[in-house]
């Protein structure tokens, strides 16, 4: 696995961590991760479906 590193915003850094703590104590940067994870989803999603109408 590899690591990155990113830089956020203090405001978003505050959502993810309120989101995290709500979720059960997840952390920061697993928060992050997920929502990364599910957005790398819904696009290659919407990719495959435009692919697919275009023939």
């Amino acid at each position: 696995m590899k690591k990155i590193t990113i830089s956020l915003d203090d405001a978003v850094y505050q959502f993810y961590q309120s989101v995290g703590k709500n979720a059960g104590g997840l952390s920061v940067e697993q928060v992050a991760a997920d929502a990364l994870f599910k957005l790398a989803g819904e696009l290659s999603l919407n990719a495959l479906h435009k692919k697919n109408i275009q023939g």
